[in-house]
């Protein structure tokens, strides 16, 4: 039995949802989808990047990534919107009840992707275009936002083909398809090659996906390694990865911010430390994992960066570890120019490690970690706000005590503060 993998797409995902929403319970009558339009974020908080755009857009180069500014030089009349991700989270979960119905195996990719695997599913719903279809109209249909949908033999191929004409479409890319429809693609549409791969193979002389395709792997191999040998394979549609509905476990946990000011002086960007260190720290304990190694990355104002990092010699969940080796890092690196960014990462995960005992030590770790979880159940049912350390509350009332992720503008919009057109 040849297998059968759908990749489903939501069209200009973040732009979509707010599109719908603003249309079907704000009263509005204008479709950001129709009109060059963008999500961005807050330039005066230094977010200020395109986070999603209308097909519209697109004919202006308007990309995702670039700043606000320059995407308005592009485009003057280019309608900005602020992102409200819980209106993502909610979008996307609606989105993923409907795929679990057609398939026994869903993998969500992304907030707004997901792969089914539809293999042996042809006597149950039909065959694999008119499926595709019928979940396109639906979605549609119930949620107001549209998606493409790619369908083929395995992951790698099904993606592409989703990425086929937007949108609103389903498109088919099987093995046998793939001289015809793929091969004649630039090799900078192929999955996993990016502006830098790109320019190496055009120095190779390797201009589309077939030429990638048939040339020799190890003359790939020689210039690219281990990663010329992935993309060599995509090019020949081999892709072997399963359609897999539980995430790997994470190889490490992070948080970073920008700042909305320059940070010049130790205190406050420790302070900053404190509030990844929140965050980062109730992750590690929500999946009831430990890690050993801490680094710190810090971007200054001149946009250069530089990390640095500990391993520990005992793996942790307890917040104050995580930022005491953090500050011990930050210590160590910073060169005094003024920061705009901080991180803090963390790698070597461990689900369970035997703490060895310090007789100059005379911390009771238990106890922290038992007051660590007892924080984090009780911002979890009544708020992050719900305690506060009062560190943030003395000090710097600029800095969220709780950093990293998804910032705190991004979670939701006031929107009697919008002009709903």
């Amino acid at each position: 039995m040849n297998n059968v993998i759908f990749h489903i797409d939501v069209n200009s995902a973040f732009l979509s949802w707010e599109a719908v929403y603003r249309i079907h319970h704000l009263g509005g009558n204008l479709d950001l989808r129709d009109i060059p339009s963008a999500v961005g974020g807050d330039v005066t908080k230094r977010h200020g990047i395109i986070l999603a755009k209308s097909i519209p857009a697109k004919k202006y180069n308007i990309k995702t990534g670039e700043s606000v500014p320059e995407a308005l030089r592009k485009c003057h009349d280019l309608v900005l919107v602020p992102p409200n991700y819980n209106l993502y989270q909610k979008s996307s979960k609606a989105f993923m009840n409907i795929l679990k119905e057609y398939g026994p195996v869903v993998e969500q990719y992304s907030i707004d992707e997901a792969y089914i695997d539809m293999t042996g599913t042809e006597s149950l719903f039909g065959k694999p275009e008119d499926v595709a279809n019928k979940i396109r109209e639906r979605i549609y249909r119930e949620l107001g936002f549209t998606v493409n949908i790619g369908i083929s033999n395995n992951k790698v191929l099904a993606k592409m083909a989703s990425d086929f004409k937007k949108p609103d479409k389903v498109h088919t890319l099987w093995l046998s398809e793939i001289k015809d429809k793929m091969w004649v693609l630039p090799a900078s549409d192929l999955f996993f090659v990016g502006r830098a791969t790109t320019r190496k193979l055009n120095n190779l002389g390797i201009k589309t996906i077939g030429e990638l395709a048939q040339t020799d792997l190890s003359i790939i191999k020689s210039h690219l390694g281990k990663h010329g040998e992935i993309i060599w394979s995509f090019a020949n549609g081999i892709d072997f990865s399963a359609v897999e509905p539980v995430p790997p476990p994470n190889k490490g946990y992070g948080n970073s911010t920008t700042i909305s000011f320059d940070v010049t002086d130790a205190d406050t960007a420790k302070l900053v430390l404190l509030s990844l260190a929140e965050t980062v720290s109730a992750r590690i304990r929500d999946d009831n994992v430990k890690i050993k190694v801490i680094s710190v990355g810090i971007r200054d104002f001149n946009l250069g960066y530089y990390s640095h990092q500990k391993k520990l010699k005992t793996a942790t969940n307890i917040t104050r570890e995580i930022y005491e080796s953090a500050c011990q890092v930050f210590d160590e690196m910073w060169d005094k120019v003024p920061i705009r960014h901080l991180g803090i990462h963390t790698s070597q995960v461990v689900t369970e490690e035997i703490r060895q005992l310090n007789l100059f030590d005379d911390l009771d770790y238990e106890k922290l970690e038992r007051l660590d979880r007892a924080v984090d159940d009780i911002r979890k049912r009544f708020g992050a706000d719900s305690i506060v350390r009062a560190s943030f509350i003395e000090g710097n009332k600029k800095i969220d005590h709780m950093s990293g992720g998804i910032s705190r503008e991004k979670r939701t919009v006031n929107y009697e503060n919008q002009n709903i057109l």
